[in-house]
């Protein structure tokens, strides 16, 4: 042998080093040696394993695949909010929301045929109005509905949440955008 071992010999040898460290109870070691920023890498890519397709019909009902088809029940303005966010993987600040007002009023349209249309504008209003409350609410009711179905590591790839992304403009000037995103796999999303 060259001296060189394939992945898949290194990997082998990862597992049996892993194995001797265990044995010891020496995992304060393993986690010094893998660090935080990989460790919190492979637990996303262990839950993109466990992870279900989300399939949205194109009468807007929500289904996850491969839970057994379960729906998630939510109510229009809800499922609204959620498309919004589903259709912006780079992450929407919520006092910035009201630049997304006419496409939230399409979602909310589209998702409650039967409602009266002022109603809706009015709904979109409140959701887009910083000094409102109504966008927290209804982010809120969507985590709910998705934990009372899975547990709270899956459901956080499927909610409306928070993402800082930290910019430098400059030497001296920093500032913060503090995204809400849905961390979901966009392959695991099919749109009927």
């Amino acid at each position: 042998m060259n001296g060189l071992l394939t992945p898949e010999e290194r990997a082998q040898e990862l597992k049996r080093l892993i194995g001797q460290l265990e044995a010891e109870g020496r995992r304060d070691l393993l986690l010094r040696a893998i660090g935080v920023p990989l460790l919190e890498d492979l637990r996303i890519e262990a839950a993109k394993s466990k992870l279900s397709r989300l399939m949205i019909t194109s009468d807007y009902r929500f289904f996850l695949v491969d839970m057994g088809n379960r729906e998630i029940e939510l109510q229009p303005v809800h499922k609204a909010v959620y498309l919004l966010f589903l259709a912006h993987p780079e992450g929407i600040e919520f006092k910035r929301l009201s630049d997304y007002r006419e496409e939230l009023t399409r979602y909310y349209m589209a998702t409650a045929k039967l409602m009266d249309k002022e109603k809706i504008i009015e709904g979109v209003d409140h959701l887009v109005n910083p000094l409102d409350n109504a966008i927290h609410e209804k982010c809120s009711r969507i985590k709910k509905v998705f934990l009372e179905i899975m547990d709270e590591y899956m459901a956080s790839y499927y909610i409306i949440s928070g993402h800082t992304q930290k910019h430098i403009a400059g030497s001296s000037r920093i500032w913060y955008e503090r995204l809400k995103v849905i961390r979901l796999p966009r392959e695991l999303l099919i749109k009927l």
